[in-house]
Formats: structure tokens, sequence, C-alpha cells
């Protein structure tokens, strides 16, 4: 059996859905990059990117992009006590936009993979970010793709097929897959445990439940 050409960069957080993508397309992933923007949670997340990949025997780099913090405003980059409480869908939960952080991320994952030759940049977008992210969403995609193809000699191209999915929909393919999710990381507060109460906590149990996944995260409530 022919095997398969690695042709990919995923940009890979170290929670859910990015972890999930990293298994789903390991046989195509050369290199999962990590960015340390100074989020609550980045070091708790880094941890767990870092152990998938040793696991799959995934190159991975970790990026500091310390100017986010310094120049950037975000609930996210403010401590767990500035992060907000409730559901996705609650207006308050636009404090934890990081201004363009996908489209910066992008932008350097999309060097990254013409230095390398390679033709793909993954990215683990999905439906339920649409809402409050605008640099998620399904316009944002194909106009950032645009721009990576035209400014590249390969055409380096963004493949977010997770952008039309729910995060339940993702947790079903992790079933699949076998994936631990207790060896993921969300939480936006970036406790030692996860705190149960903020919307990317909310939507993670959310959707392990509607998946029908044994939720082993330890909660702090």
């Amino acid at each position: 059996m022919e095997e398969k050409k690695k042709d990919a960069v995923i940009v890979l957080s170290g929670g859910m859905d990015s972890v999930t993508m990293l298994y789903d397309q390991r046989e195509h992933i050369a290199v999962a990059v990590t960015f340390d923007y100074g989020s609550n949670h980045n070091q708790r997340e880094t941890a767990c990117a870092a152990l998938h990949c040793q696991r799959l025997g995934i190159e991975h780099l970790t990026i500091p992009l310390v100017f986010i913090s310094q120049y950037f405003t975000s609930s996210l980059l403010e401590g767990g006590d500035a992060i907000p409480e409730g559901h996705y869908d609650s207006d308050n939960m636009k404090s934890t936009v990081v201004p363009f952080r996908n489209g910066i991320m992008l932008a350097i994952a999309c060097g990254i993979a013409e230095s390398r030759g390679l033709a793909r940049v993954l990215i683990a977008n999905h439906a339920g970010d649409h809402d409050i992210y605008p640099d998620c969403r399904p316009e944002f995609i194909k106009a950032i793709n645009d721009a990576m193809k035209a400014g590249t000699y390969i055409a380096v191209e963004v493949d977010a097929p997770y952008t039309h999915l729910s995060k339940a929909d993702i947790a079903r393919i992790g079933k699949r897959l076998g994936i631990d999710y207790s060896e993921t990381y969300s939480c936006y507060k970036g406790g030692e445990h996860h705190c149960g109460r903020c919307g990317t906590c909310i939507e993670r149990r959310e959707a392990l439940q509607e998946a029908g996944i044994h939720d082993t995260t330890i909660y702090d409530e």
C-alpha cells in the first residue's frame, strides 16, 4: 500500500478540535505548530499539544507571539478572573476574542508551509465559533485562503474541513478515532482543572454528552 504524502502543517492548540484534527489527518501532517501568545490557558494547551505530537511521531513547533499579550486587548489575556461565564451565545463572550488571532497564526503557518514545500495549512475552526469569532467564519477562511494562494509561489491553501461541523460532530469523529479527551484542555480561565462555567467549558461538556462520550474531564465546580 502506497504511503500517503505528508503535505500539511496544522495549527494545533491542544484543545478538543485541533487534537481531533491531528489524529484525523495524521497521515498527511508533516509538522504541527502551537502558538504561545500569552493566553490564560496557553501553557496547559501547549502541554497537551506536545503530548499528542510525541505520541504520533509528528514534529511539534511552539512559536512565541509575545506581542499579542503586550498590545492586544482580550479577556483571554487578562487572567482567569476576567473570563465571563455562560454560553457562547451571550454577548459578554465577545470579550474573549483575540483580534485577528487566526489571521496572524495562519499567516505564520503559511510561511512555514511554503518554506518546507507543504501545500496545505490545517485549522480546526467549526460552526460553533461563527457567531462570536469573526476569524473562524467561512467567509474569512475563503478570503485568507485566496490571499495565501495568491501570496505564495506554491499556492499554499487553507484546509478547514470542520468549518460547517458542530463541536458534537467533531467529538463523534474523536470517538471513532478513540481519542481520550481528558488529554486535551479547553478552559479559558486556565486553571489546574476546567472551571466548568465558561463558554468553552460548557460547549465542551455539551458536545461530549451529545456525542455519547463519557466525560472524564475534572471540573472545579
